[in-house]
């Protein structure tokens, strides 16, 4: 049995606190159960959050005594999203020189540093100290790209290039990324890959600003052009807030967390199932615009074939002054060109499938509390501006051989169910 000290956290403050203990029993790399119990001290806190808003809710009768995960999970899933994803997993290999998926889930636990996702941290016993490490700045993305390029190949990173992944991996995704500061932010620098068949970094941007464009919840973007013209995508971190004495955290789940699935379920799951979360976890006052917005990006989805909208592609921050969680700004969006007409999205998008139609969009809207006419305008709204997709990229910078490269990923929107949207509309 593997036991670690869960640290958290608390709104506002740049120090965490130990909030309780985690008893793992592992087999090899996986993880075949877990425990937490709170600390008594931690509970009595007037300001404790809930270390999982689904299985650890702050019960007075429950707090001290050890509880399981919900639904059959072997991990906590406030757990598992403070644990590096793909990404995060080859910077620690790397480090440790291990094999791709080669370590204990509590070895990656306990490496993934202080710049993880969301206001977790975990650590040996309650008096270990916290791990101090400084960021990289956009003045140090050209060693940030030489030593994620030696990452992808397997290669060890040199010694003068380690530093600038020190402080653990960034939050998780398969694609090179680290965290940087700059402007008195925190701040994701998505990387290019060997791989990409065209300017993934400068795409996914025009992308995000062509969804802010259509009224979405975006955080503040920007692009750095490196002297070899290689470009990287800055995207400020919504979970973590500047104050007074530094920089906050907030507390973050995903949606796979919030419906208490495993990983392996998300392609049976539904943007609905997220939206029913949603009305059970979500902020009184600001469930009706959390569920439109969640709808809104779901037809945004559709209509730019971005199939990558897995359960840990939609995340939550806790609302200290509520106590529920808010939908996060958007993230992880990318055309997905292709030659198919039928296009299909990881999630269902209604009744009807995972088929990516606006009709079917339109057929579930009431499960997102949208009476017809309204769903039906917010996706007129977004239709609007997504057909014009091609002057927005330009204006942000694609050359026009990258737009050439994903124009197969953006949909006609007659051709995908508008006829029956404008009824509505137009009804």
């Amino acid at each position: 049995m593997v036991e670690r000290t869960v640290f958290i956290h608390l709104p506002g403050e740049t120090e965490a606190v130990p909030a309780g203990r985690l008893n793992l029993i592992e087999q090899g790399t996986q993880v075949q159960a877990s425990t937490f119990a709170y600390g008594r001290r931690y509970v009595a806190r007037a300001n404790a959050v809930p270390v999982d808003p689904v299985a650890l809710d702050l019960l007075p009768a429950q707090n001290d005594r050890p509880r399981l995960p919900p639904a059959g999970l072997a991990l906590f899933g406030a757990l598992r999203d403070a644990t590096p994803d793909a990404w995060g997993r080859r910077v620690i290999e790397n480090r440790l020189r291990a094999p791709p998926n080669g370590l204990p889930e509590s070895v990656y636990l306990d490496h993934a540093g202080p710049h993880r996702a969301g206001a977790l941290d975990v650590r040996e016993t309650p008096t270990s100290p916290r791990n101090h490490s400084s960021l990289p700045s956009a003045l140090d993305l050209q060693h940030l790209l030489d030593a994620a390029a030696r990452i992808e190949q397997g290669e060890p990173v040199p010694a003068h290039l380690e530093v600038f992944f020190a402080g653990g991996p960034s939050v998780g995704g398969a694609r090179p990324k680290a965290v940087i500061s700059a402007d008195g932010h925190e701040w994701i620098a998505k990387l290019p890959a060997r791989s990409d068949p065209f300017n993934v970094p400068l795409i996914e941007y025009a992308t995000l600003e062509l969804a802010r464009e259509a009224g979405l919840r975006v955080p503040p973007l920007r692009i750095e052009t490196l002297a070899d013209n290689r470009q990287v995508m800055l995207i400020q971190r919504f979970d973590r807030e500047p104050v007074q004495r530094g920089i906050a955290r907030k507390h973050m789940v995903s949606a796979l967390t919030l419906l208490a699935l495993p990983e392996q379920a998300s392609p049976d799951s539904s943007y609905a199932a997220i939206a029913d979360a949603i009305g059970q976890y979500g902020v009184s006052g600001q469930i009706a615009a959390d569920r439109e917005e969640l709808f809104a990006r779901m037809v945004f989805n559709i209509l730019v074939s971005n199939d990558d909208d897995h359960l840990r592609n939609h995340a939550f921050l806790f609302d200290p002054h509520s106590q529920g969680w808010r939908l996060s700004p958007l993230y992880d969006v990318v055309p997905k060109p292709q030659v198919a007409q039928e296009r299909v999205l990881h999630l269902s998008v209604g009744p009807q499938g995972r088929l990516a139609r606006l009709d079917y969009a339109m057929a579930g809207a009431g499960r997102f509390g949208l009476l017809p006419p309204r769903a039906a305008g917010v996706i007129d709204r977004i239709v609007r501006v997504v057909r014009e997709w091609r002057g927005r990229f330009e204006s942000s910078g694609v050359p026009a051989a990258d737009c050439d490269r994903v124009a197969t990923a953006f949909r006609r929107a007659r051709e995908i169910g508008m006829q029956a949207v404008e009824r509505w509309r137009d009804g």
